[in-house]
């Protein structure tokens, strides 16, 4: 359900009268535009007021537009179910076996940070392919190709896994809910807000489908980024381990603010320099990535 719509509902549904004024203002509207000079007769000042208050009516070339005379007369239609709740609620996305998979491959990867031995075989075999590189270019150079790989399948991950379209019906029903209890709240309906509190409750649930959407390509992503970053981890040297490659660690760099400090140097308290590095890049990376595929990644409602 469009917002526009969702407003003509809301409106009808708290003043019956509220259906014929939006009757006149369709019957009376001329290339999709209608002036209070045309209606005065008809309505109210304040059912038009309404009307511009809700932006049903929005600002035209030579009056006031219908926002979208398709879905003011759709939120007109008779609904049993128009005076609360017509979002319906998006069916929760199951998680497939490899989903589940991954989800506990990414759990043990963890362990990696804490465990040697763990760090040790997920970062050699990592090293197999990223270690030639450090011969070729500086590390700064592989931390940034590194970033650019995690920033473009971390982008297609979600675009390809998140299902855009239910974090907006999730969200749209959050926002039907909050627009018609601030209506109740306006016209003191203590019996309205009760039911829509009421509602409010059950839709909790939602929060957590939305968590389910917005967690099953993180599950993914870090399945791929966690090895990555245990090999960087093994590179430098971390919490007190041994650095696999010392040379690395020890080397300098001018960096703002800092100075000169190595790739093993706190800069942010525990955060090294490679980490911050990491971040930044990769912060860059990924928003690149989004504006050169033009992949949205946050949801729209209608």
């Amino acid at each position: 359900m469009s917002k526009v719509e969702r407003r003509v509902r809301s409106l009808v549904s708290e003043d019956g009268e509220m259906r014929d004024a939006l009757e006149v203002v369709l019957d009376r509207a001329t290339d999709g535009e209608v002036r209070w000079v045309d209606v005065r007769d008809e309505i109210t000042s304040g059912q038009w007021g309404r009307l511009i208050e809700k932006e049903i009516l929005v600002d035209g070339e030579t009056g006031f537009a219908l926002a979208d005379p398709d879905e003011i007369e759709a939120g007109m239609s008779e609904d049993d179910g128009s005076a609360d709740g017509d979002v319906e609620t998006p069916e929760t996305t199951s998680w497939s076996k490899w989903d589940k998979l991954a989800g506990v491959a990414t759990l043990g990867a963890f362990v990696g940070y804490a465990v040697g031995p763990v760090r040790d075989t997920i970062a050699g075999a990592i090293d197999v392919v990223l270690g030639p590189l450090l011969n070729v270019v500086p590390f700064y150079v592989v931390i940034m190709v590194i970033a650019l790989g995690t920033g473009m399948y971390s982008t297609l991950l979600r675009a390809g896994l998140m299902d855009m379209e239910k974090m907006s019906q999730y969200q749209e029903r959050m926002q039907d809910i909050q627009e018609r209890r601030k209506d109740a709240k306006d016209r003191d309906d203590d019996e309205a807000l009760d039911a829509i509190q009421e509602e409010q409750m059950d839709a909790m649930g939602d929060q957590l489908g939305m968590f389910k959407e917005q967690f099953r390509p993180m599950v993914w992503i870090m399945f791929l980024t966690i090895p990555a970053f245990l090999w960087m981890f093994w590179v430098i040297g971390y919490r007190g381990s041994t650095s696999a490659y010392p040379e690395i660690a020890a080397q300098e760099l001018v960096v703002p603010l800092a100075g000169t400090v190595t790739w093993d140097t706190g800069i942010v308290g525990p955060i090294q320099m490679w980490i911050l590095w990491y971040f930044l890049c990769s912060m860059a990376f990924t928003q690149l990535v989004q504006k050169s595929l033009n992949i949205q990644m946050s949801p729209s409602t209608s």
